[in-house]
């Protein structure tokens, strides 16, 4: 059996070399695609996440059951010409978040059944996110019962894999201080770190569990915490990397050689940013929302591109379109997005935490994408016309088709944390 390839992350960590990985959290095809067509230009292993809101045996919100989203991802690899041995598959917030309106303990059992079906369907990176209550319990559980659900959930998933009996052993990532997921909903003004104290407590407390539940030989391959070294985005607000204000939190990991933390709603940092999140023990970088953000702005751009080609001022008909669907069905970002109409129009197009993402997969949404591809073809953007609404890109990349332009835009990103990494 081969060993995994993220145990050798903590093991450059504790040996003072650096590397890391990007966490890709994603389900929209064309992120996918980016991300492994530039894994077959590095030659790096790609980690692809999808979320237990996106991907559950219930379907998600994609509509696909772990096994469907292997295969999913399989069939872009390979049209990339990309291995699945380069691939590792991901389970982000794995737990019982999709169903906490139920008792705790059906939540349970159906966070248990997603485990199952994630090891089942080959996803060897399981992030256990148990720290939200259920009905009737507290918004954020006691470390003991966080701990204890978790150990619940991983033994499900070591049986699961001993039944099944192929690929390799699952590695765990655990936490009680885990960020919300997509990002803050909220002003941003400061974030409290992550204490060195809790990565002790949350280590601790997860060992005891583990054995608890008879799977020391599971703690093993625990591989990282998460934790919150002072990186977050809002609607309009990024708060970035302070390595000052990280240092202990960092100097935390020397005790615990086994592991490294790994970061969540590392979406726009810096370059700079980014690469110290690494060299100080954030090791594993999660990013989703700036990958399909990113995605928007090009697609914005080459509806105005396709346009221009065809002689005349952009119309914004992709714009007009996608803000159709997102008021046919509100459900995905009216709760998110506060202020006056003009506000909300601005966020729901704009906003860094990116919520239009979710309206991507719709047939409306599908419809306007592949008209619009459909109208601009296999032409290719002249670079003055790039510069002009693609300028992220640069000009002197020569002409583009408009695959190829939101390609780029995607990879734009994913080289950031590709170079930090």
């Amino acid at each position: 059996m081969t060993t995994h390839p993220l145990l050798a992350i903590h093991k450059a960590f504790h040996e003072g070399r650096h590397l890391g990985i990007t966490s890709v959290c994603s389900a929209h095809p064309l992120v996918i695609e980016a991300a492994l067509s530039l894994g077959l230009e590095t030659g790096k292993t790609v980690l692809i996440e999808a979320t237990c809101n996106q991907v559950n045996q219930d379907g998600g919100y994609t509509g696909m059951t772990p096994e469907r989203f292997r295969d999913f991802v399989a069939g872009i690899a390979d049209k990339v010409g990309i291995g699945m041995d380069r691939i590792v598959l991901g389970g982000d917030h794995l737990g019982p978040n999709p169903w906490k309106h139920l008792p705790a303990e059906d939540a349970m059992e159906k966070a248990a059944a997603m485990i199952d079906a994630y090891v089942r369907a080959g996803f060897t990176k399981l992030h256990l996110d148990t720290s939200m209550g259920c009905a009737g319990e507290p918004a954020a559980l006691a470390d003991a019962e966080t701990a204890a659900r978790a150990a619940r959930l991983a033994s499900v998933a070591e049986a699961a894999f001993a039944d099944a009996g192929t690929g390799q052993k699952p590695v765990y990532v655990i936490g009680t201080e885990v960020p919300v997921p997509g990002g803050a909903t909220h002003g941003l003004d400061e974030l409290e770190l992550t204490t060195p104290d809790a990565v002790r407590r949350t280590r601790d407390v997860h060992a005891e569990a583990f054995a608890a539940h008879g799977v020391d030989d599971a703690f093993s391959r625990v591989i990282a915490l998460v934790v919150q070294p002072g990186v977050e985005f809002g609607h309009t607000d990024v708060i970035h990397f302070d390595a000052r204000k990280a240092e202990s939190l960092s100097a935390a990991l020397h005790d615990f050689p086994g592991l490294v933390f790994e970061a969540h709603s590392t979406d726009y940092q810096t370059a700079e940013g980014l690469h110290a999140l690494v060299a100080d023990g954030f090791a594993i970088l999660k990013v989703g929302p700036w990958l399909t953000f990113a995605l928007r702005e090009a697609l914005y751009a080459l509806d105005a591109i396709a346009d221009v080609m065809d002689g005349h001022a952009p119309r914004g008909g992709l714009m007009t379109a996608m803000e159709s669907c997102m008021q046919s069905d509100p459900g995905n970002w009216q709760k998110y997005y506060a202020g006056d109409e003009n506000t909300a129009w601005l966020q729901r197009h704009f906003s860094y935490s990116d919520r239009i993402r979710y309206y991507w997969p719709t047939p409306s949404a599908t419809t306007a994408v592949d008209d619009l591809l459909a109208r601009i073809g296999d032409r290719e953007v002249p670079g003055p016309v790039m510069s002009q609404y693609v300028p992220q890109i640069g000009s002197q990349t020569g002409p583009m088709t408009g695959r190829e332009i939101l390609i780029a835009s995607v990879q734009r990103v994913l080289r950031l944390y590709d170079d930090a990494t």
